[in-house]
């Protein structure tokens, strides 16, 4: 089975998310959308037509999404079989939170690694 097959995304704390994202278009050229990130596409073996993208996001500084995490960023990392993977990383004693979301994004869930990071992982719908 597969593991990580890419960087799905890249999240970070900033005192002023509005602000950052301004500094990073204006300076070094980002993309960012009216949501607030940019989203990066690429193309890879698994996707020659360009299918891959790369999210990368501000949030604010208070956010509880990176929780039970206190670190400043989060990774968001491409899956193939999120629930299989899952599964295998229970077994192997990694903490794996509960929840799992599914939308019209892919699926999504987590888990937290040594260090006590939170880090998402992200399944694509198909053909993303």
């Amino acid at each position: 089975m597969k593991r990580v097959t890419g960087i799905g995304g890249i999240f970070f704390k900033a005192a002023d998310p509005q602000a950052l994202a301004a500094w990073y278009q204006r300076h070094l050229g980002v993309d960012v959308q009216p949501w607030g990130g940019a989203t990066f596409r690429w193309s890879g073996p698994d996707n020659p037509q360009g299918a891959g993208t790369t999210v990368w996001s501000p949030f604010p500084a208070d956010t509880a999404y990176f929780a039970p995490s206190q670190a400043s960023f989060m990774i968001n990392y491409r899956v193939e079989d999120l629930h299989g993977l899952l599964a295998v990383l229970r077994a192997e004693g990694v903490v794996v939170e509960e929840k799992v979301e599914e939308s019209e994004f892919g699926k999504f869930g987590w888990v937290v690694d040594p260090e006590g990071n939170k880090v998402e992982l992200w399944e694509p719908p198909a053909g993303g």
